[in-house]
């Protein structure tokens, strides 16, 4: 997903996203398309008000399936976080919980530090990753607030 921060148009005719796919996720198609919206609307990129991008610009800048983008179009506003708007697209409807832009400017530096060390370390990009979700969901866990319905002490510790 690249963003532009000034809302001057990354994503085509003024839209401030412009979505990426990752064909080796495993991930369907239309819900890295939703879960890209739901990043960017976390992180204060997008809020409502902000078009997403036409359904023509999806498609001719990924190469897929108009009836994928509007699946995903479909399920964000079975979320509640969309809606489109006859002839004119489809705009964010609602926000999602943020932290302010002061403080996110700092975690993302504190990141860029952590994913240098990790480099220096030796790791990848994939045993980044690894490590990064192995750590997040142990931390979850720990604190008993696992979204995914496994409880603290289940005796998962350190695994991804």
């Amino acid at each position: 997903m690249v963003i532009d921060k000034e809302n001057n148009g990354a994503g085509g005719d003024g839209t401030p996203i412009e979505f990426r796919l990752d064909g080796s996720s495993g991930v369907p198609t239309y819900l890295q398309l939703v879960q890209q919206v739901e990043h960017a609307l976390r992180l204060g990129y997008l809020k409502p008000g902000d078009q997403l991008p036409k359904v023509r610009d999806v498609v001719a800048g990924l190469a897929i399936n108009p009836n994928t983008v509007l699946k995903a179009y479909k399920e964000l506003e079975t979320k509640g976080l969309a809606a489109g708007r006859p002839g004119q697209g489809t705009f964010v409807t609602a926000a999602l919980g943020q932290v302010a832009l002061p403080e996110l400017a700092g975690l993302r530096r504190n990141l860029h530090r952590w994913l240098a060390s990790a480099e220096e370390a030796g790791l990848d990009e994939d045993g980044i990753v690894a490590l990064f979700t192995s750590v997040l969901r142990d931390h979850f866990r720990r604190d008993g607030r696992d979204n995914r319905g496994a409880g603290a002490g289940d005796g998962s510790e350190g695994v991804a």
